[in-house]
């Protein structure tokens, strides 16, 4: 409202169709990870809140910064999706060996600080 644009050119900034922003600000429906990334830029702001002390919160965060899925973050730390999902549950933690390779991806983002220490791993 702010900027004074209307939701079909909200839309078009998005790639979306305007009845997508209209379900998304009547709570009918969130927008698929992928609109992610343009939505955050778009705000000027990550519109949601993640314990980034966190493990899961990082992953979290990280995840809806880039609009990657678990599968797809699943397929660059060389696990599956699902162990994504558990990690972000806390159903469990990743082994000491995943930790350089997840200290890589979430430092590759600028606007969050992330860093993992021992007490986020499996010895």
């Amino acid at each position: 409202m702010d900027s004074k644009l209307l939701q079909k050119d909200i839309a078009k900034i998005l790639g979306v169709t305007e009845d997508c922003i209209t379900n998304w600000e009547k709570n009918r429906s969130i927008p698929q990870i992928q609109f992610m990334p343009l939505i955050i830029q778009f705000l000027g702001y990550l519109p949601f809140s993640f314990d980034q002390t966190t493990l899961s919160g990082k992953l979290k965060a990280y995840r809806h910064l880039k609009g990657m899925s678990q599968k797809r973050l699943g397929t660059i730390l060389n696990v599956d999706g699902a162990t994504i999902s558990s990690w972000e549950q806390s159903e469990s933690q990743p082994y000491k060996r995943t930790l350089d390779k997840i200290n890589k991806i979430l430092n590759e983002v600028p606007e969050i600080s992330f860093s993992i220490d021992d007490s986020d791993l499996i010895a």
